[in-house]
């Protein structure tokens, strides 16, 4: 019995869904992403700190909600936030790239 390979790349998938670079709903769809991202990235540091939500929230005289709104990307972050969050609650460091 002969099967028909659908495989696409992920890159195809996107633009398949989003459409190409450059337009409107894909600049918005890599948005969004680059939100998500940031805050799995926190949650994996918080986690591997081996700190729960309300321990880092304590460290930074802020909420457990706050911290969750921040790793589920419900609430954006300012840089001056985002850069005590990873230094003083993390005890790491923040570095930051400009891609062209």
């Amino acid at each position: 019995m002969k099967t028909k390979n659908n495989t696409i790349s992920l890159d195809q998938f996107i633009e398949n869904q989003y459409g190409e670079i450059g337009t409107k709903k894909r600049d918005s769809f890599e948005k969004g992403y680059e939100n998500f991202k940031l805050g799995a990235m926190l949650q994996e540091a918080r986690l591997r700190k081996g700190l729960t939500q309300e321990a880092l929230a304590l460290k930074l005289g802020t909420t457990k909600s706050y911290i969750s709104k921040i790793e589920n990307d419900i609430k954006e972050i300012r840089l001056s936030n985002l850069q005590r969050l990873v230094e003083i609650g993390l005890d790491a460091k923040l570095e930051l790239n400009i891609h062209f």
